[in-house]
């Protein structure tokens, strides 16, 4: 997978090897996580490959819940078999015969043989497995699971780049907004002073222009639409940029909300407030699918 490539989160691979008659299979899933949380669910016998698994898989995956399993599917050439140890079995029987609980059930045999170390495989028959050969199938998968979240990636790209180019068309139509314009400004203004210059007759000139700083400032967006703007240009330099960007949009798009929001609770024009309202939908839309990239 290209280091500069947006991979998603989300993804999932199976690859297959047959060793000794058995066909060993291996499924790896993914999904979104705030960190890269790796389970893996392996067979008795084989939990020492769990340390290898947990090598490999950073270089491959850099966030998202990823689970591993690794399966023996009957072959038919021999058959797993498996035996009671009967050591353990016998410990388990005198460690509940020591509790003395006269009125406590007797010990069921399928809850007996799902105690750990009841039942093992037997390895008295059983040929060694080639790890080497198991392995060599795991990077096959884990390829694979690269690969999908790579194209994934690239479709939530190619959303995101949409969508922020919704975000500068609004940017600009704020921008342009009659709200904006002096001459709209200032009739603004003088409508919103009329009922205090007639209540107050003889308000002093200073307080006039404190009144209309006031309202003027109040008003004023063009440090939020500064902001948006910034915001909107480095969000998409990360979406150029690539790599494991997924926190940084996700506060980029934390940002752009507080901007949006500001503009909205500012606006005293009708369609400069629709501009707004469209803004935080689409900043939703965008952090969407911020939420599934790595």
């Amino acid at each position: 997978m290209s280091a500069s490539a947006i991979a998603s989160m989300t993804g999932f691979a199976r690859a297959e090897t047959e060793i000794g008659g058995t066909r060993w299979v291996w499924e790896l899933r993914s999904v979104n996580a705030r960190n890269l949380d790796l389970r893996c669910r392996l067979p008795t016998g084989l939990e020492g490959l769990e340390a290898t698994l947990r090598q490999r898989i950073p270089a491959f995956c850099r966030r998202g819940n990823v689970t591993v399993q690794l399966s023996p599917v009957q072959g038919a050439q021999r058959a797993l078999t498996f035996r009671i140890n009967q050591e353990v079995l016998k410990a388990y029987l005198d460690a509940i015969a020591a509790l003395g609980a006269t009125t406590m059930a007797p010990p069921r045999l399928d809850g007996m043989l799902a105690l750990p170390g009841v039942v093992e495989r037997d390895e008295t028959e059983a040929q060694p497995i080639d790890e080497t050969a198991l392995l060599a199938a795991f990077e096959t998968a884990l390829a694979a699971l690269a690969e999908m979240r790579r194209i994934e990636g690239s479709r939530l790209a190619a959303i995101a780049q949409a969508q922020l180019a919704d975000l500068e068309r609004l940017y600009n139509e704020a921008a342009a907004t009659a709200a904006l314009q002096p001459a709209a400004a200032k009739a603004r203004i003088e409508a919103q002073l009329e009922p205090l210059l007639e209540a107050m007759p003889m308000l002093s000139e200073e307080r006039l222009a404190q009144e209309v700083a006031l309202i003027a400032a109040r008003a004023d967006i063009r440090e939020e639409l500064d902001r948006l703007e910034a915001h909107v240009a480095a969000t998409r330099d990360l979406v150029t940029q690539g790599g494991a960007v997924g926190r940084k949009l996700d506060f980029l798009c934390q940002e752009l909300n507080r901007e949006a929001n500001t503009i909205c609770s500012k606006s005293a024009d009708l369609r400069l407030t629709e501009i707004g309202l469209e803004l935080k939908t689409t900043i939703e839309q965008l952090r969407e699918q911020v939420q599934n990239i790595e």
